[in-house]
């Protein structure tokens, strides 16, 4: 029954991570700049969701401080798009995301010294493995450490810390059982993301128009089933699970995007990706199956 129970929210989070690996596929066939693919995705996924609550009747008087916790979760994701955009300028995709995917040390770290989460050696081991898969994966091709790439590596930390920050956010406004809910802290998160992306995008000139009919289906998907239904599955399941196991299992999200890019774009890759694939999958494996020592009994002398 306890497994039961234990497994049920992992299921759900790869889920999540497995869903909102198809975000790369929608921001390529989106043809439009990825800040503008950003700001669709948190409108569109707003606009499900602010149904969403109408029908679940979500609607009601909240706590103060949790509307304006879920308003500061909506600022720092905006930011962690923000910031990883203007990585990807400096350094590229590749070095980009796995510094974004840092946040599984920072979620591990957080997990021991604030949740008291135990931390094994096969979860510590998994760490720098799965790391190392995505170097494969992605792959890393830096002739001489210039200053962008500095800014590019700066950006990319920062990016790091934004997801984590968010990830932590969400997971504790969705950890109380008395005020939860399915849609609401998820709607308000995305409107508020919505505000703020917007804001950024007039302030830089950008168009907000959307060139064609395949390029709408692309930004109405990634709100409705990225940024609603995988966040939803995500969130609800984030207090369920150990912050550092939720970090290595969304590691499934940047490694999935890979697999996709050569089964839709024909990405041309080596043994070395694939081979990026296994270590990771594996790490994840390593990383979530390791079992704790069982407690000694006390024996009478």
């Amino acid at each position: 029954m306890n497994k039961g129970i234990v497994l049920r929210p992992v299921a759900a989070l790869v889920m999540g991570a497995f869903i909102i690996s198809f975000s790369s596929v929608l921001v390529k066939t989106s043809h439009v700049s990825s800040s503008v693919s950003a700001f669709y995705r948190v409108f569109f996924g707003a606009v499900f969701l602010i149904g969403a609550c109408i029908i679940k009747k979500e609607f009601k008087k909240r706590s103060l401080k949790k509307n304006l916790l879920a308003v500061g979760c909506g600022l720092i994701f905006a930011f962690d798009l923000w910031v990883w955009h203007l990585s990807i300028q400096y350094v590229g995709p590749g070095l980009a995301t796995i510094l974004g995917n840092c946040q599984v040390f920072v979620l591990a770290l957080v997990g021991f010294l604030f949740f008291k989460e135990k931390i094994r050696f096969t979860f510590v081991l998994s760490l720098p493995l799965a790391f190392f898969g995505l170097f494969l994966i992605i792959g890393v091709d830096i002739d001489h450490l210039s200053r962008d790439h500095v800014t590019g590596i700066a950006l990319g930390l920062a990016t790091a810390g934004f997801y984590s920050m968010f990830l932590l956010l969400l997971r504790q406004l969705q950890s109380d059982e008395k005020d939860f809910s399915l849609f609401y802290y998820l709607m308000l998160l995305s409107v508020a993301c919505s505000f703020f992306l917007g804001g950024k995008i007039y302030a830089s000139n950008d168009s907000f128009a959307i060139p064609d009919m395949t390029s709408l289906i692309s930004l109405v998907c990634l709100g409705v089933v990225i940024q609603a239904l995988a966040w939803v599955m995500i969130s609800n399941a984030l207090p369920k699970v150990k912050a550092s196991h939720a970090g290595l299992i969304l590691l499934l999200q940047p490694t999935l995007s890979f697999i996709w890019d050569v089964l839709f774009f024909n990405r041309q890759t080596g043994m070395a990706g694939w081979t990026g694939v296994v270590v990771v999958l594996g790490a994840i494996y390593l990383g979530m199956t390791g079992k704790d020592k069982a407690p000694e009994t006390n024996k009478s002398p």
